[in-house]
């Protein structure tokens, strides 16, 4: 390579500009052959990495590491975890020789290991966004296994009851109301400050998740939708209590501590188990059964869509179907006679 032309600053350091693949280094040194050293090793490295086979595993090492601080730990945690256990048949190919067919094989393998289908899908797309950085003109046509469907699980009224009525006393009342009642997800719950308690509400703006160690970190809300407000009822208020470390949790506990408490209580109330997370399905089915506009409910449940309430309307009107099908037999039966 051409020895790099080297420019003065006005600190009396120089630098060097080059530009290597496509992308402009910057390149600054004490001696005019300090800047010229860093660059010439730029371009070294990038002649080595053209000579280097470049395998879809390390590919995806790769671009896992770029995004690491840009998304979000749950996000990089996953990508990880497909990395070790996905698409393991693709893994050592060099990412210029592979194809559509070796891509089809790897997901066909999984799917026939019984990987469930929504995994296969994240790890395809992360797969998918890999191959869009390192070999942008590769064109994926991958046939993925169907999405199954799963029911959710949704507590009826008096179920809650009794769980609530379980809970009591416990521990776990306040977050099992939490989710229940202002229909927060339990990364909400863990993460929350007395800090974030002002003039009788919640300000939602923050969430505990494990990071790609297994570690809990504080980061933001899951979606922008996610930071919002909500009214704090007198019987909620009466738990949280009052604490002068406004930095304090309000509820510190592990995520791990909140499904299995929420799991004995409910073996204790007689009630089966059910997801933590389908709380939040409870309450936005009772906004659904007064009448609740669903753009107020999709805001108090900080989403940025209505698809989680659609899933939740389609399990009501499957447990109500008999009821309204009798209800027309009735009218028709009227009709009729």
């Amino acid at each position: 390579m051409k020895t790099p032309k080297v420019k003065r600053l006005p600190s009396g350091n120089w630098n060097v500009q080059v530009q290597v693949n496509g992308k402009r280094y910057s390149c600054t040194g004490a001696t005019k052959k300090e800047a010229q050293d860093k660059a010439k090793a730029i371009y070294a490295g990038a002649e080595l990495e053209k000579r280097t086979p470049l395998t879809v595993g390390k590919a995806m090492d790769n671009y896992i590491s770029e995004k690491t601080g840009t998304l979000s730990p749950s996000t990089i945690r996953g990508y990880k975890a497909v990395r070790k256990n996905y698409l393991q048949d693709i893994m050592n190919i060099n990412i210029s020789d592979l194809t559509q067919s070796d891509i089809q094989l790897a997901v066909s393998a999984d799917a026939i290991d019984g990987k469930s289908p929504k995994t296969i899908k994240n790890a395809h797309g992360l797969l998918t966004a890999t191959l869009n950085e390192f070999r942008p003109n590769f064109r994926v046509t991958t046939k993925l296994p169907q999405k199954e469907v799963h029911d959710i699980r949704i507590p009826t009224e008096d179920e809650m009851k009794k769980i609530w009525n379980a809970a009591k006393g416990t521990k776990y009342e306040l977050p099992i109301l939490m989710g229940s009642w202002l229909g927060m997800r339990v990364s909400e719950i863990i993460g929350l400050k007395y800090c974030d308690i002002f003039n009788g509400k919640i300000h939602i703006q923050r969430a505990l998740v494990p990071d790609s160690d297994g570690k809990l970190v504080e980061k933001g809300t899951k979606t922008v939708s996610g930071d919002r407000w909500i009214s704090i009822p007198a019987e909620i208020q009466k738990l949280i209590g009052i604490n002068d470390d406004p930095e304090a949790r309000v509820c510190p506990m592990t995520r791990a501590a909140v499904y299995h408490g929420f799991v004995r209580i409910c073996k204790r109330a007689n009630v089966e188990p059910c997801r933590f997370h389908d709380l939040r399905h409870f309450a936005a089915s009772e906004a659904h059964a007064l009448g609740i506009p669903d753009k107020y409910v999709v805001k108090r449940m900080g989403h940025t869509t209505d698809n989680m309430l659609k899933t939740v309307y389609q399990h009501t009107m499957k447990n109500k179907e008999d009821e309204f099908g009798k209800r027309i037999d009735r009218k028709m039966k009227r009709l009729y006679g």
